[in-house]
């Protein structure tokens, strides 16, 4: 049978892997491979995307049971349980193609959840607000995803619930107000879908992973392709991840950075974080990020590492690297390198 999915532990990057896998899954398996903290994941190769559409949207043959293989090892791993109403797993998933393509194609983060599967990511966190911020953050990301609803409506239901509780940032709302939004998020769903929100994540899963390897051809992607002069046949890579979580609180954060100053090439640290906040909010502009110098006031022992990690990746792959990377709790975790696009002075 045919190999579609494979452990970040397994591959190392080269050419071939990264045509494979795509760049993202490249590189998290080479940084896995030097030690680097990396979030337990493995990729459906882009071999599985060419099939898909060659077979106008099924999956191809051996890919269910290669995930199903897939989680079971991450749920070994993590010590936790995909649908478990007690310890859940959570997954995100993300495209990435075999050249680098910001913002082109789809992502999902806090797969897994549903009624019952946040009770335990509540228990098990034991943080009630986190937990229903992520649902309503799944719930709105997967809708716009992968069931084609469009993300404004979620956009003006939680602007309508903070103005009228006079809350100016998302981060101000409680655990109940979250509570209401998850219903209010799933009432649109019903409405706009046409169906109700899958709670099962095993349907969630396989729902996802078809509508990224959907959005290699989405208007952006190909448009971005032609531009940049790039293979439409090439297909996408999924890498499915366990979740590390930047919105526990103020010891969590999400960020990029880069190893050098994109805009000059000067050898400087650069980069930008969001306290208590998952990795979309950073590109989404819902808040102002703050400059990576002031993650060194604020987490000395966090800032240290990454400023550490960040020079390793500069030196492994010689080039400017961009960076993606959250933090839980106090724990620093690696989520994507690439070579970082430079303005033509840099």
């Amino acid at each position: 049978m045919k190999r579609f999915a494979f452990a970040f532990e397994e591959m190392r990057a080269s050419p071939e892997t990264v045509f494979l896998l795509g760049n993202k899954g490249a590189q998290l398996a080479e940084m896995t491979s030097i030690g680097l903290p990396v979030p337990f994941g493995f990729t459906i190769s882009t071999d599985a995307c060419r099939e898909f559409f060659a077979a106008k949207g099924q999956w191809p043959s051996g890919l269910k049971e290669q995930v199903r293989e897939k989680i079971a090892s991450l749920e070994k791993k993590a010590g936790k349980q995909f649908g478990s109403r007690e310890n859940p797993l959570l997954v995100s998933v993300r495209s990435g193609s075999y050249v680098s393509m910001p913002g082109m194609m789809d992502t999902v983060l806090n797969l897994g959840l549903n009624d019952e599967t946040v009770r335990g990511l509540a228990t098990q966190t034991g943080n009630e607000r986190m937990a229903f911020d992520s649902y309503r953050r799944f719930i709105h990301m997967f809708a716009d995803v992968v069931m084609g609803v469009k993300h404004e409506l979620f956009e003006e239901a939680i602007a309508e619930l903070k103005h009228s509780v006079n809350a100016k940032s998302d981060t101000d709302l409680s655990t109940g107000q979250l509570q209401q939004l998850v219903d209010r998020y799933k009432a649109i769903v019903t409405e706009f879908a046409g169906q109700s929100f899958p709670s099962d994540a095993w349907a969630q899963l396989e729902m996802a992973v078809s509508a990224v390897f959907r959005s290699w051809y989405n208007e952006r992607a190909i448009k971005y392709r032609e531009i940049n002069n790039l293979r439409h046949d090439a297909g996408t890579g999924v890498t499915v991840q366990s979740m590390v979580f930047g919105n526990m609180g103020n010891d969590s954060a999400t960020g990029v950075c880069f190893t050098r100053n994109p805009s000059t090439g000067a050898k400087e640290f650069f980069g930008e974080f969001l306290i208590n906040a998952q990795g979309e909010d950073v590109v989404a502009g819902i808040r102002t990020p703050e400059p990576i110098a002031n993650l060194k006031k604020e987490m000395p022992e966090v800032y240290a590492q990454l400023f550490k990690y960040q020079n390793t990746l500069e030196k492994h792959f010689r080039d400017i690297q961009d960076i993606e990377f959250t933090i839980q709790e106090n724990r620093l975790f690696m989520l994507q390198t690439r070579n970082g696009k430079r303005t033509t002075q840099a």
